[in-house]
């Protein structure tokens, strides 16, 4: 497997999560925004390193989302680059957290 493959499962799984929490926000992988497929490799390509935690992989992803410009917001808005989770890890809700164990779990099962 590749890193855009394993982005792909990693954003399906995620997709998947996300709507058995009601959130049907999330797109299929083939029409989601450049950002956001880019934001999934660069958290596969994170993974891949080394052994990583959750919190970790969040961590990466705040710096990634603050180095391009986006702030806190109480919603999620790509043109504004505003979103809730624009917080530590510590911060975020469970349902958040459980995101990012998902994501790393969907890495490793490829190590």
């Amino acid at each position: 497997m590749n890193i855009e493959q394993i982005a792909i499962i990693c954003h399906n799984v995620n997709k998947a999560y996300c709507e058995s929490q009601g959130d049907f926000t999330q797109t299929i992988w083939d029409i989601a925004p450049d950002w956001q497929k880019e934001s999934a490799i660069n958290g596969v390509e994170f993974a891949l390193e080394s052994e990583r935690t959750p919190e970790e992989m969040h961590e990466n992803w705040l710096a990634q989302k603050l180095e391009d410009g986006w702030v806190y917001g109480n919603k999620k808005d790509p043109e504004l680059k505003t979103h809730p989770c624009i917080k530590r890890y510590e911060e975020l809700p469970k349902y958040q957290r459980t995101k990012d164990a998902l994501f790393k779990a969907v890495v490793d099962s490829f190590i």
